[in-house]
């Protein structure tokens, strides 16, 4: 006898296979994956998603296994460094760089060396001699302690010199493409709202979101949200959610404001930002690096530098600024400028260079920033100022938030809880549906119709986590909420279809299109009702509630056009 499925139940198969195709499970889970690249793996073109096979040719398979690789061949020791001078001899040891730079005359331009001061000849470095400026770039490529890395994923493979370890970050591959939410996954979430005396418009919060943007773009980060988000009230929030971070990373690095002021006295020069700042020097040891480690009363103390490139209109107002300010001689016979430039970073004094003499009211473009890191050991006083120098740069880079961020809500769950969350999740889950199918079979007593609630109750679930792995939303505990919902209005729905087809078997004056046709009318009332119930649940507790409303909108959606048709028809076709 030939099996006559029927569109509606054909529909549902290819529904489900669509579901298995958006789901994706995958079989081999071995290796790591990039998370997030950091900046020197963006610059040598690794990227999110890439699977790590191995480092400089050592397998690389656990999470583990790479962190400790990649710092055993990336570990860099600092060398003695012996300069002689037209007028002295300094030995010091450094990390990854000389610590000051040169004229073309070889005379010092700028030091942060203690003992070499600037103006003076550099005759030669660990005993070999200078004649040019070429000679001294050679000699930085040659002294220096360099790391070769290499990194070989299923992309490509990487192979560059590194100062420091790179600040790549690895992860286990999925199974699926189910992305899980912060409640699942773990991580923060911070609701924030801008402090002003005056209304927040729309596009306040866009150009908020655009610099926080421009951050995460800056650091490479990866799985991180932003959205808008209103209540009811009409108050105008940030969403954040980071998987894998603490609140302190959040606040550290992308709700500060920071604003970054460069002042002369109390005219202000520049601040951060594309407007002002069109270039800043990042991962360039020829123009970026830490200049100088030196012992200090509690430990030690390290500077780094770094040069930007000013608009043109930032570099004449330094010389306009700059004109009016008498120079002075200093004691070791440099002339400076008797005032200097100062750098701010929200409010707080960063560092203050002298102005020579000779860039008194000249619109000079290339600038110098600096600043401290400070560590009881030298290695810890060094990775201080790599952190805060990245910091400053991401700020230069990405410009200030145009207000002030108040932090109104924060969870914070770790992946251990939830792991546990998922487990606990598929538990009740499991439960529920096998006390619910034991309630249909006491109601019925017949095992075909239990069949096919099972069916269709387990291919809902399987068909709503397609839709959400196809329109990458991630599911959390409120989504997850939502699928409950969904799922008990689908059970609903069947009964009420099954009480029609029952009651149908004993009143023969009704068709069986007329039956299911009683029974669509009802579930189409409840279908659009429950939508326009879920529609406010999109901006309450400033949408916090979106995924419950999403994931019963998706539910109901698939059970009223896809699974309970097909319920119906499997109910036909049993009864026949």
């Amino acid at each position: 006898m030939k099996l006559k499925l029927g569109l509606r139940i054909w529909i549902l198969l290819i529904v489900l296979l669509l579901a298995l195709i958006a789901i994706s499970p995958k079989t081999d889970i071995s290796g790591i994956i990039i998370k997030n690249p950091g900046a020197i793996g963006q610059e040598q073109g690794l990227q999110v998603g890439e699977k790590i096979l191995e480092i400089n040719n050592i397998p690389v398979e656990t999470v583990a296994a790479f962190g400790d690789t990649l710092k055993k061949e990336t570990k860099i020791d600092p060398i003695k460094v012996i300069l002689v001078t037209d007028k002295s001899t300094i030995t010091y040891n450094t990390f990854g760089d000389f610590n000051f730079t040169l004229n073309n005359d070889l005379t010092v331009k700028e030091s942060f060396v203690k003992g070499l001061d600037k103006g003076v000849k550099l005759e030669s470095i660990n005993g070999k001699s200078l004649n040019s400026t070429e000679d001294f770039e050679v000699l930085r490529y040659d002294i220096l302690p360099t790391k070769r890395l290499e990194i070989k994923t299923d992309k490509k493979t990487a192979i560059f010199l590194v100062t420091q370890t790179p600040d790549i970050e690895v992860e286990k591959p999925t199974r699926t493409n189910i992305k899980k939410g912060l409640d699942l996954g773990g991580g923060t979430r911070i609701l924030l709202q801008p402090a002003s005396n005056e209304a927040v418009s729309d596009k306040d919060i866009q150009d908020i979101i655009a610099v926080m943007n421009n951050k995460i773009n800056v650091y490479g980060l990866a799985d991180v949200k932003l959205r808008a988000a209103n209540d009811l009230s009409g108050n105008k929030y940030i969403l954040v959610e980071i998987a894998g971070a603490t609140r302190s990373d959040i606040e550290d690095f992308l709700i500060k404001q920071g604003k970054f002021e460069a002042k002369i006295g109390d005219d202000l020069i520049f601040e951060g930002g594309r407007k002002n700042i069109p270039s800043v020097c990042r991962n360039d040891g020829t123009c970026s690096g830490i200049r100088s480690c030196n012992p200090v009363a509690e430990g030690y103390q390290c500077q780094f530098q770094f040069s930007i490139k000013l608009s043109p209109e930032s570099a004449q107002r330094h010389a306009d600024v700059t004109s009016k300010i008498p120079v002075i001689t200093s004691d070791t016979g440099q002339r400076y400028l008797e005032k200097q430039i100062d750098f701010y970073l929200d409010g707080s004094l960063v560092d203050s260079l002298n102005i020579a003499e000779d860039l008194r009211g000249q619109p000079t473009t290339d600038i110098l920033i600096s600043g401290p890191g400070v560590g009881n050991a030298q290695q810890t006083a060094y990775e201080d100022a790599l952190s805060n120098m990245d910091k400053l740069q991401t700020v230069l880079i990405s410009g200030s938030l145009p207000y002030k961020l108040d932090i109104v809500k924060v969870d914070t769950v770790s992946p251990t809880a939830g792991s546990e969350f998922v487990t606990n999740a598929i538990k009740v889950g499991l439960i529920a549906a096998l006390a619910v199918l034991a309630v249909i079979y006491i109601r019925y007593r017949k095992l075909k119709i239990l069949f096919a609630m099972a069916i269709t109750l387990f291919s809902e679930i399987f068909i709503i986590i397609g839709a959400a792995a196809a329109i990458n939303w991630s599911l959390d505990l409120a989504a997850i909420a939502g699928i409950v919902a969904s799922v008990g209005t689908g059970i609903d729905d069947q009964i009420i279809i099954t009480d029609e087809v029952m009651k149908g078997q004993k009143e023969h004056f009704f068709s069986w299109k007329e039956k299911i046709k009683r029974a669509f009318s009802i579930i189409l009332v409840s279908f659009f009702t429950t939508t326009v119930a879920m529609i406010p649940l999109f901006w309450a507790g400033a949408g916090l509630l979106r995924g419950f409303a999403v994931t019963t909108i998706i539910g109901i959606t698939i059970g009223v056009f896809i699974t309970r048709p097909a319920f119906a028809a499997v109910l036909e076709k049993l009864n026949k």
